[in-house]
């Protein structure tokens, strides 16, 4: 679907929460938008616009607004609470003084594409009168926890060992989102998951990063109350559709990519001998569970290209970079769906942040799951036992993933023959497809974007 050139192109704005994993995907959601006529203006903080590596092929726009936070972000906040309310007070008024600066330029705001853990955002495009659409980064089976608490449905602290919700399987307690599991932790982030919910019924479409396929009875299900449609795997376009074929990155990065390094060890390594292995952005492991997975990889003795950031690097066990070289590669960073899509790399050891999946089930990449905290558990569940993409690495009686268990985990995924294995492989194959007609021309992710567009024209 393409816009005529003598019609005026719908404008919407495109508002992430400032974190990698929300950016990433709305980012690419405006850049679809933008490959279908629509003009498509992403609302960074301030800080996040002077501190990250911006680069977008696709002609996106920029305009900022500010979280109370312009010199140094979350960072600079005391304390998550403090940054929260701060951003609740102020990004209100910024965006409305945006929208309102943008009514009287040549392209005013037709709609309003925001991040749900910015429900205020809502309350703002009302004001204005424009179109709005929730935009959820994580997936439908952690939304529907996070809703039947927002509902009541699902009383916290928990009671028992196991939960049952509607259109999903019974869920152990330890398969649950860490902030519902053991309540109390990160109350701050708990409360604002939960008020994504406060006020969605009043958004106009409610958008899910993902495509129907994966979770066909939790999308029918929410389908009840809102208009949902299912708009992804908002992954850049040459790993999927290839309809912009210089679509090779998202365009946004917190933290600057090792690219060169990362594709030249990688280039003339056996086909799926690589264990490429990253925790995301912001997750930090204990100095007892690094030591674990640096163990592990070398004394497997096979190849491993593992990100560690910087500010996780000190945990490492001494000398371990130097002594393990032969065989593996650490960088602070590294362009991840490059990464992903070489023929070498044969599985992920992943934290299982929901971008990282779908960005793995998207390339056909088997996982092996070792998640931190918030949906991450959740999604191990997911990856194991309904998509059956991978294998999740159980911990010890002390909550680590010992050596020997990631050896074992490994071995299963890349080297031991076997009907699990084999059928892992299979899958992986199976939902790389079907992610790929979701997005192409007629599947039903863009069918969704293209009606979407519809209704602003």
């Amino acid at each position: 679907m393409g816009m005529q050139n003598n019609a005026k192109k719908p404008h919407v704005l495109i508002f992430p929460f400032p974190g990698q994993g929300h950016i990433n995907p709305m980012l690419q959601f405006a850049k679809r938008l933008h490959s279908k006529g629509v003009k498509a203006t992403l609302v960074p903080t301030v800080f996040l616009s002077k501190s990250s590596f911006f680069n977008s092929s696709a002609s996106i726009d920029l305009c900022t607004i500010s979280d109370g936070f312009d010199e140094g972000g979350f960072e600079q906040a005391d304390t998550p609470y403090a940054y929260l309310s701060t951003f609740w007070n102020v990004g209100p008024k910024s965006l409305a003084a945006l929208i309102k600066k943008l009514r009287h330029t040549a392209h005013p705001v037709d709609a309003l594409v925001y991040d749900t853990m910015l429900p205020w955002a809502l309350d703002v495009a009302k004001q204005f009168g424009i179109l709005s659409a929730a935009f959820f980064t994580q997936s439908c089976a952690v939304n529907n926890v996070y809703y039947h608490v927002y509902k009541g449905h699902l009383q916290l602290p928990l009671r028992g060992s196991h939960v049952s919700l509607p259109a999903m399987p019974p869920l152990h307690v330890s398969e649950l989102p860490s902030f519902v599991a053991i309540y109390g932790l990160h109350r701050a982030w708990l409360d604002v998951l939960v008020d994504q919910f406060s006020n969605i019924d009043e958004a106009d479409w409610v958008f899910f990063n993902h495509f129907y396929e994966l979770e066909p009875e939790v999308v029918d299900w929410m389908s009840k109350f809102w208009n949902v449609m299912t708009v992804g795997p908002t992954i850049p376009f040459i790993y999927l559709d290839q309809r912009l074929e210089n679509d090779k990155h998202y365009g946004m990065n917190m933290f600057k990519p090792n690219v060169t390094a990362c594709m030249s060890w990688l280039s003339g390594k056996p086909k799926d001998s690589v264990v490429y292995v990253s925790f995301g952005s912001i997750a930090s492991l204990g100095i007892e569970q690094m030591e674990e997975i640096a163990w592990a990889l070398k004394d497997r003795n096979g190849y491993f290209l593992w990100v560690v950031r910087e500010t996780e690097k000190a945990k490492l066990p001494h000398n371990y970079i130097k002594e393990t070289s032969h065989k593996g590669l650490v960088v602070t960073w590294c362009p991840q769906l490059e990464v992903l899509s070489h023929e070498s790399v044969g599985c992920f050891l992943t934290h299982c942040g929901f971008n990282s999946t779908l960005e793995a089930l998207s390339l056909g990449v088997p996982m092996l799951a070792l998640p931190q905290w918030t949906d991450q558990c959740t999604n191990a569940k997911y990856i194991e036992d309904v998509w059956r993409i991978g294998i999740r690495a159980r911990p010890d009686e002390k909550g680590i993933v010992r050596k020997e268990t990631i050896i074992r985990c490994i071995k299963e995924l890349l080297t031991e023959v076997g009907k699990n294995r084999e059928g892992i492989k299979k899958n992986s194959i199976k939902w790389k497809n079907l992610a790929k007609k979701a997005v192409d021309e007629g599947g039903k992710s863009d069918q969704n974007v293209d009606e979407f567009i519809a209704k602003l024209i």
